[in-house]
């Protein structure tokens, strides 16, 4: 009888492995799981899935421009490896404050006496109700007291603070006369009143809201979460007139001036920036939030905070239509899209891949991350026949796309030009495998 074969040393395994980049720590665990799984053969398999669980660059061919599980966003950052003055005043020599920086840069942007930064905008949210609410009421119309994604609930957030959630008004339809009742109540004590921007939730037809600007005039603070961090209404970084896909988005510097006393939003939604939340308004109600003790938990670091400013000195600099991805690709003309298309389909042919079932067909692309609700704008894309999804995300810079009815749809408008190789050479690989 022929003895059975040994299987190699955990060791000899982990450095059959280094070809794959991963730490020899990391490769030792996947020899010894692969060893003793009595399936040595497995373990390049398995390491390669281990390396596809990490953080990596994709291609976002989806249509959805900010797409949530790719990071919303898209941001090109570099900073050097020096300490920087996140809390350290030059003028003085003495200690200083990491909000002064940023938050002088975005309350100029938003037209706001003054601006704070937390690490998201449910942290905005709940730091400026626990400091400006806590063990108060806070009327809420029943139309913006929503769920968005992550399971992030306006009323949860709110019980969270210490605040009272008072609903007013009904689903379809709120009145500033419900606040005012609210606010007139014998058993109320209403601290503020909120407007929420209800995200990737919309009621159409018989409906009615309360206008920030009618929220003004009652007797109370208004506060309002706009969300997706649209800057200006007006779009002043773009050439023309606002793209109508953003007809009806609440921005910052419009609810300042129509008179929210403070403003909460996202950095990483139309903004542009990174994951953020940026609180802006009075400086007296700002200063509330900066003194709570929540501050400290919810404040960001020194990268967010470097990314952030030369994002806001991005917007003061009017280069936001050409340094900021996001409005790249909204400034994109589908003419330019059609152009890429064809550029794709040529370099495909150019390799010898039959083009016979990609065609170029119009396609409608998404904002995304829950930005302007229910519209989309015109794009271009590659339409595959088969479904190619798995093929495209296993190429060495995993290109995403969507599927339907057994044919792959890649969106090039958050495609980058630069990136056109890319997609060539995973399509390549892909119909070579369907082959």
């Amino acid at each position: 009888m022929t003895a059975p074969q040994r299987p190699p040393s955990v060791d000899t395994l982990a450095r059959s492995l280094k070809t794959t980049g991963l730490p020899h720590p990391i490769l030792v665990e996947i020899a010894r799981a692969a060893i003793d799984a009595g399936d040595v053969d497995s373990a390049p398999a398995r390491a390669d899935a281990f390396s596809r669980s990490l953080l990596t660059d994709v291609v976002n061919a989806t249509g959805v421009l900010l797409h949530t599980n790719l990071g919303r966003a898209p941001l090109a950052h570099r900073q050097s490896a020096h300490a920087q003055t996140v809390e350290f005043d030059l003028s003085t020599g003495e200690r200083g404050s990491r909000q002064t920086a940023v938050g002088q840069l975005f309350a100029k942007l938003c037209g706001a006496e003054d601006a704070m930064v937390v690490n998201n905008n449910a942290a905005a949210v709940l730091l400026v109700l626990a400091a400006l609410a806590a063990g108060r009421d806070v009327p809420v119309s029943r139309g913006e007291s929503v769920e968005i994604g992550g399971s992030f609930r306006v009323p949860e957030v709110m019980a969270q603070s210490g605040c009272r959630l008072v609903d007013v008004g009904t689903t379809n339809r709120t009145r500033r006369s419900d606040y005012e009742q609210a606010i007139a109540r014998a058993d109320t004590d209403v601290a503020m009143v909120m407007k929420v921007h209800p995200s990737n939730y919309r009621v159409d037809g018989f409906v009615e809201e309360t206008t920030i600007a009618e929220l003004a005039t009652l007797d109370v603070p208004v506060m309002a979460d706009i969300g997706s961090g649209l800057l200006d209404a007006n779009v002043p970084w773009l050439n023309g007139a606002p793209p109508a896909w953003l007809a009806g988005e609440p921005a910052a510097v419009q609810a300042i001036a129509d008179g929210a006393d403070i403003i909460t939003f996202s950095g990483d939604k139309l903004l542009g920036g990174p994951q953020a939340g940026i609180i802006a308004g009075s400086a007296e109600l700002v200063g509330r939030c900066k003194r709570h003790p929540l501050a400290r938990a919810l404040r960001p670091g020194g990268l967010v905070l470097r990314a952030l400013q030369d994002t806001a000195l991005t917007y003061l600099d009017k280069r936001a239509a050409t340094d900021i991805a996001f409005w790249r690709m909204v400034d994109r003309s589908p003419a330019s899209l059609q152009a890429d298309a064809e550029s794709i389909v040529a370099m495909l042919a150019e390799r010898g891949i039959d083009v016979s079932n990609v065609r170029i067909e119009p396609m409608a692309a998404l904002p995304g991350a829950g930005s302007a609700p229910g519209v989309t704008m015109p794009s271009v894309g590659l339409v595959v026949d088969g479904d190619h999804l798995r093929s495209l995300r296993r190429y060495s810079t995993p290109v995403i796309a969507r599927s339907r009815d057994q044919q792959t749809f890649l969106d090039l408008r958050a495609v980058e030009p630069g990136d056109h190789g890319i997609v060539v050479a995973a399509l390549a690989e892909a119909l070579a495998a369907a082959s």
